[in-house]
């Protein structure tokens, strides 16, 4: 399971919920309407996310450019030209100051379809050693005033040049960031954010010539009402994908300085089991530094990478996000879904999803556990609707795969509100996951994700 929430890791939706405990789980969001629509068009009227992502050639040179150019080919991407400057960074874990040659390409300003409460921002990008980058988002409010530039991440695919790190501390006295969520502080009083820039910022050692490329770059916003129930999906799909099956429980004690080992490893382990399944592998020499008694090394190997030096913890969505395209021929998003219907148009085209919930041990028959935050696999479905779900949570690799009730698994997904243990009202996950697909998706992958809100 996921380690404990934090009062920096998440925010709410509600002031009631504002004001639960630091035993809260994900950002309250979901959908409101049916799940039985299914015409795409219809689709991004009814669901309250807009997702807004910059990936051709064209949309990278329509950004302002200082010191970037766009480049074409199969992957189009941004990298650094001729730099803008130099800037000193201090890094705040390790205390090192260096000088880097930078450059940036900012988006133009996005209007949201649904002025939003929270936005999560996303990324795939290739860094070479001695290259890392910045994301930042500035955006407007309904009442015509600015947010300042907000550090979304600085994020570098290893961990020798920077310690890849969310920032706290961000906050306008309107709107906050949460380590990888930015919130309006009291979403009560009909304040929200209606649109968006973000600025990427390239960085590389002075003189080199190598650079980072940056294939993606979008943010998620979001806005529904707070609810502790969800209606009820119709079941639609009888299938199940082959997805390779890790516990994070045989890694309890393992690297410990990455969040506990892997008793708090949910996510990273959930991002493996997908990345393989695209057929994404690691080599030898890239798993050379884990304990060769290790089994499953790879998975200590994403909890690594995933690791942000401030959360102190392996569940920084976006990070895990950014992880899964470093591997040849993968993105990743971050997103909201309203239904499970939404998830079976997935499965249906062959993508699997990896899904945010919070709940106590009686609300999840057969899980066996409660928790304020975990990330789960999505695989398929059973012939009379329930879910087939790659439970990371489970004593070993052969225990992973569950089948959950569908109706339970629905709402303690997709509500924003729930009671803890101790009775207090605290926040759902609101249908947060994370999509992992491939780079050229097929004709019936694309409509899938299209149909879902994710282009």
């Amino acid at each position: 399971m996921s380690r404990a929430e934090q009062p920096s890791r998440r925010t709410v939706l509600a002031a009631a919920v504002a004001a639960a405990v630091a035993g809260s789980a994900g950002p309250a969001s979901a959908d409101t309407t049916s799940s039985t629509v299914t015409d795409t068009s219809d689709l991004a009227t009814a669901r309250p996310v807009d997702n807004r992502f910059w990936t051709t050639y064209a949309h990278w040179r329509g950004g302002t450019a200082k010191g970037t150019r766009a480049v074409a080919g199969v992957r189009p991407g941004v990298v650094i030209g001729t730099p803008a400057g130099t800037a000193d960074y201090t890094d705040p874990h390790t205390g090192r100051t260096a000088a880097w040659e930078y450059a940036t390409w900012t988006s133009p300003v996005h209007e949201l379809a649904v002025p939003a409460t929270e936005a999560i921002a996303s990324w795939n990008a290739h860094t070479p050693a001695g290259t890392w980058l910045q994301v930042e988002l500035k955006g407007t409010y309904s009442d015509g005033t600015d947010t300042p530039w907000y550090v979304m991440g600085r994020w570098a695919a290893g961990d020798q040049d920077i310690r890849r790190t969310s920032v706290d501390d961000q906050s306008d006295d309107k709107s906050s960031v949460w380590t990888d969520t930015f919130a309006i502080d009291d979403p009560a009083t009909g304040l929200r954010l209606v649109s968006y820039r973000l600025r990427l910022t390239l960085y590389r050692k002075p003189g080199a010539k190598t650079t980072p490329t940056v294939w993606r770059l979008g943010a998620m916003g979001s806005d529904v009402p707070d609810r502790f129930t969800v209606p009820a999906s119709a079941p639609g799909l009888a299938q199940e994908l082959t997805v390779p099956r890790y516990s994070q429980e045989t890694h309890i004690g393992q690297y410990p300085e990455y969040d506990n080992g892997g008793e708090a490893w949910c996510s990273p382990t959930s991002s493996q089991m997908i990345i393989e399944y695209w057929g994404g592998r690691l080599s030898s020499d890239q798993l050379a530094w884990v304990d060769p008694s290790f089994a499953d090394p790879q998975v200590c190997h994403a909890a690594r990478y995933t690791y942000d030096y401030q959360y102190a913890g392996c569940g920084n969505w976006p990070f895990n996000a950014a992880y899964a395209a470093t591997f040849k021929g993968l993105q990743g998003v971050v997103t909201r879904l309203g239904s499970l219907t939404d998830l079976e148009t997935l499965i249906a085209a062959g993508i699997p999803a990896i899904t945010s919930q919070s709940f106590l041990k009686e609300e999840l028959t057969g899980a066996g556990y409660g928790t304020s935050g975990h990330l789960m696999t999505v695989i398929g479905f059973t012939a009379t609707g329930d879910v087939i779900a790659n439970d990371p949570n489970s004593p070993t690799n052969e225990a992973v795969r569950r089948v959950y009730k569908r109706r339970e698994w629905e709402n303690i997904w997709l509500r924003t509100k729930r009671y803890n243990a101790s009775g207090k009202v605290v926040s759902g996950t609101g249908g947060v996951c994370y999509l992992y697909f491939p780079a050229q998706p097929s004709p019936r992958q694309r409509k899938a994700l299209a149909a879902v809100g994710v282009r």
